[in-house]
């Protein structure tokens, strides 16, 4: 029988963005109608859409040898599983997530320890309830299926629930009072199945290139020709990732120049190379970038 990697993709918000991640990676996920099982072109992999909440206890289970979750789902389940990388994208941006500890706007809390006494509605319970215990903070911290930034003040005191930019809860008139915890996504793998050598190959070849697309996110490459003399002016202008590349031309007298820079400072960037006498700039997209 052929060797098979069961891995878990997050069902729900992150599935998008981890099908576009994997695109980006050079995987073709295919996730049709209601399917829990999405294709891909790679017969060594089978796919199963499960709910990041769940990802921690399916792969610690056994069911999947690997999946992409959030590293706050891990730490909330408890469950040992082998984290081979974090990978940090979210629906709408490129960065960590925040767990926040937020109150009504009017509310007359100030911070985590004014909340004795008070219900704290959450999806994040266990992980809510060490943060307020290592505070010595007595809460009631309840089990939220949803919708948490509509609870206080009537349903609750105050929520722990996760933002990107905190536009959510701004909206629902509530004020953040602390971060409980900042989260990632995170490839996590079944000890047994990150102990077998072709598994462990596999999923570290899924890692190297998740990474490598990710690095490649907001980055675009550059390269040009410049006379020798202007070399030194032209390097000066740019802000690189590792050193630029400079390589001899068959015209002795010239020079290319190849890097990679972020591309939101290309517009910036390339006038600036054209006043210190570069020719031949051509800017390009990156797919992956492996360090």
């Amino acid at each position: 029988m052929a060797n098979k990697l069961r891995l878990g993709i997050p069902k729900g918000s992150l599935q998008d963005a981890t099908i576009a991640l994997f695109e980006r990676a050079g995987w073709h996920i295919y996730a049709n109608g209601r399917s829990y099982f999405p294709s891909i072109d790679d017969p060594e992999i089978e796919c199963m859409l499960i709910r990041a909440q769940e990802m921690a206890r399916y792969v610690n289970h056994g069911v999947l040898d690997a999946g992409l979750t959030g590293i706050d789902w891990v730490v909330e389940s408890g469950l040992d599983v082998e984290s081979v990388t974090s990978l940090v994208y979210a629906k709408q941006s490129r960065r960590k997530v925040r767990w926040v500890l937020a109150v009504p706007e009017d509310s007359p809390y100030q911070k985590a320890e004014d909340l004795g006494g008070q219900t704290i509605a959450t999806e994040l319970v266990e992980v809510t309830k060490r943060y307020f215990a290592e505070k010595n903070v007595p809460v009631h911290v309840e089990f939220s299926w949803g919708a948490t930034e509509v609870k206080p003040p009537t349903l609750a005191d105050a929520i722990v629930e996760v933002t990107e930019t905190g536009s959510s809860l701004r909206a629902n008139r509530l004020r953040i009072i602390d971060t409980v915890m900042e989260s990632e996504t995170h490839l996590i793998a079944n000890r047994t199945a990150y102990s077998d050598e072709w598994k462990r190959s596999k999923i570290d070849t899924l890692a190297l290139m998740l990474r490598g697309a990710i690095a490649a996110q907001g980055q675009v490459g550059l390269m040009l020709n410049v006379l020798k003399s202007n070399l030194a002016q032209v390097l000066s202008v740019l802000p690189a990732l590792n050193s630029p590349t400079v390589s001899e031309l068959s015209n002795s007298d010239w020079v290319a120049v190849n890097t990679i820079l972020e591309e939101s400072v290309v517009r910036d960037v390339i006038p600036k190379l054209k006043a210190a006498e570069a020719t031949g700039i051509v800017e390009y997209p990156l797919n992956k970038v492996v360090l």
